[in-house]
């Protein structure tokens, strides 16, 4: 990728993280009503494998919780994500729900569901659609690595192998579904290796490195786009946070998450571009400044929209 590639990506990077570290300022706050989901700690398997779409062939993403970095690079702005959380009726969903849970299909997202492993099977219709159009569509999925053992994952990962269908699951590996480790939850050791059951080619990556999983996700995107079918990418990460924040991660063994801290996406992708002399310090300077003021922007807009009303629940429930 060229400089001006390279140096968007750490944008994408530090608008996530620091997005969230607002959040959760105004979570402390006692201003978000319900759960917070961070995402720290696996920025970089969102930002990187979605920049691998392209929004010229209408490409479709469906994000999890914990992929707000997604959502950035396709297009969606820090002042829905405020507005949802702090309930205003500015936001993509009118203030009735909070974190991603909102869809733009003309910028290329279908906010995330709850129930884990459906959204595959969705976006199969979604591509299966855009292919019976014309359309060179790819849409780009996420799942976790406790919903990799739901019986939605399986089904829909067997039909999109047998329909060819251009997809790319990106399975974020980050050890725990919510407080089980993945040595609970399964006999093998690589979620890449489910995709072989199914006949599907898969690839493992460090999801830590923004340029490997980029790389590897252009792969996918390009596969499928010439008709090679769906592709499934594990993404090697960790979750610096607990399942929410009021999950304290007692769970989590300290010296893992010490040895994971040494792995930050964020801090290693600023050092390589400065040691490969992509950018200077200045340059880098000039985004995190630039990222504060359209937070602290969007944040002020936000706080000066209404709040949502309790008598509204009962309209536009489906539309």
């Amino acid at each position: 990728m060229n400089k001006e590639q390279q140096l968007e990506i750490y944008y994408y990077l530090h608008l996530t993280r620091t997005l969230e570290d607002k959040l959760e300022n105004l979570l402390k706050q006692g201003k978000i009503i319900g759960g917070l989901f961070r995402s720290l700690g696996q920025e970089a398997t969102a930002v990187g494998s979605a920049y691998a779409l392209d929004k010229n062939h209408n490409d479709m993403v469906s994000p999890l919780t914990r992929d707000m970095g997604a959502m950035m690079v396709m297009g969606a702005q820090p002042r829905e994500v405020f507005s949802s959380y702090l309930a205003r009726t500015t936001s993509p969903n009118q203030g009735r729900d909070q974190n991603l849970h909102f869809t733009d299909l003309q910028r290329g997202f279908i906010g995330t569901v709850s129930p884990l492993g459906t959204m595959i099977a969705v976006m199969n219709g979604v591509v299966m659609g855009a292919r019976m159009q014309g359309k060179q569509t790819v849409g780009m999925v996420y799942i976790g690595d406790g919903a990799t053992s739901t019986g939605a994952f399986h089904e829909a990962l067997n039909f999109a192998a047998v329909q060819n269908l251009p997809l790319v699951i990106v399975a974020e590996h980050n050890g725990f579904a919510y407080s089980t480790p993945t040595a609970k939850q399964m006999r093998i050791q690589n979620l890449a290796d489910r995709a072989q059951a199914y006949g599907m080619p898969s690839e493992i990556v460090d999801g830590n490195d923004v340029l490997a999983v980029y790389e590897v996700a252009r792969r996918a995107v390009d596969r499928a786009r010439e008709g090679g079918g769906p592709t499934m990418i594990e993404a090697k990460t960790f979750r610096m946070r607990g399942h929410a924040a009021h999950d304290n991660q007692s769970y989590v063994a300290k010296e893992l998450l010490d040895e994971w801290r040494k792995k930050d996406p964020l801090e290693n992708y600023e050092r390589q571009l400065l040691e490969s002399n992509v950018a200077i310090t200045d340059e880098l300077e000039a985004i995190r400044n630039r990222v504060e003021a359209l937070l602290g922007e969007d944040l002020a807009w936000t706080e000066s929209q209404p709040t949502f009303k309790g008598e509204d629940a009962v309209a536009g429930v489906y539309a």
